[in-house]
């Protein structure tokens, strides 16, 4: 079956003012979010794309630019499935101010039981994920034959969840996985079960250097994870 390659979008204005952007149109890469974007197409060149999707949110398409620039004659196709979770009420809102809300526990502990209010539940995100990327292996082996390669550029907790379904995890395991801006994630599914090739990899290792003493605290160093994905490293 096919090989699947899902990019994170590049660091964005709402990473770096650390809000909740959700599905707020209008949300674009910022200056680092473009450079990251700009040396996708070197990190992938050797790499045969048979076909790219897309998020319809503009920090995803912009991200996918510079690829599609670099390959005359590849085109990217939009499927909502992949767009980020819609966060709802808590969409726009500071990171911060929602560490205190109680629903932020369940999203931490069991995300499996938590539903945005005015949005939607982790559970259906997950859902519609992994169902879009279940009929794009079989449209992209169709079309292109057995091992072909196609990208997809995601959220974090949308690619966080496809990674917990491809390696059998719980979605209540979930918040365990984190992936960077502009980061590669490789699975190759096949008729038996998906291999996890690569997870989060940027080819840039700053975020494991250990804290200098009076810098902020690393979300992952806190225990939470950062909905959404957050901006990454320094």
């Amino acid at each position: 079956m096919a090989t699947l390659i899902l990019v994170r979008h590049g660091r964005s204005t709402a990473n770096t003012a650390g809000v909740l952007a959700g599905r707020t149109p209008g949300v674009h890469l910022d200056e680092r979010g473009a450079a990251q974007a700009a040396g996708l197409p070197a990190r992938l060149a050797g790499v045969p794309l048979a076909a790219v999707v897309s998020s319809p949110l503009e920090r995803c398409r912009e991200t996918l630019q510079p690829l599609l620039d670099a390959r005359p004659g590849l085109t990217v196709e939009t499927d909502g499935r992949i767009g980020e979770c819609d966060y709802g009420d808590w969409s726009g809102r500071k990171l911060g101010e929602l560490a205190d809300e109680p629903l932020m526990e369940v999203v931490q502990q069991h995300p499996s039981a938590a539903a945005f209010p005015g949005g939607e539940s982790m559970r259906a995100m997950q859902a519609r994920a992994v169902d879009a990327v279940r009929d794009w292996n079989a449209r992209v082996e169709q079309e292109h034959g057995d091992g072909a390669v196609y990208a997809m550029c995601s959220h974090g907790d949308i690619i966080k969840s496809l990674v917990a379904d491809a390696l059998g995890m719980h979605l209540d395991l979930f918040q365990r996985i984190h992936v960077e801006p502009c980061s590669v994630t490789a699975i190759r599914y096949t008729r038996t079960r998906p291999f996890l090739l690569r997870l989060g990899d940027t080819g840039d290792f700053n975020s494991l250097v250990p804290r200098v003493s009076g810098e902020e605290e690393r979300s992952e160093e806190s225990g939470r994870a950062v909905v959404g994905g957050g901006a990454g490293a320094p």
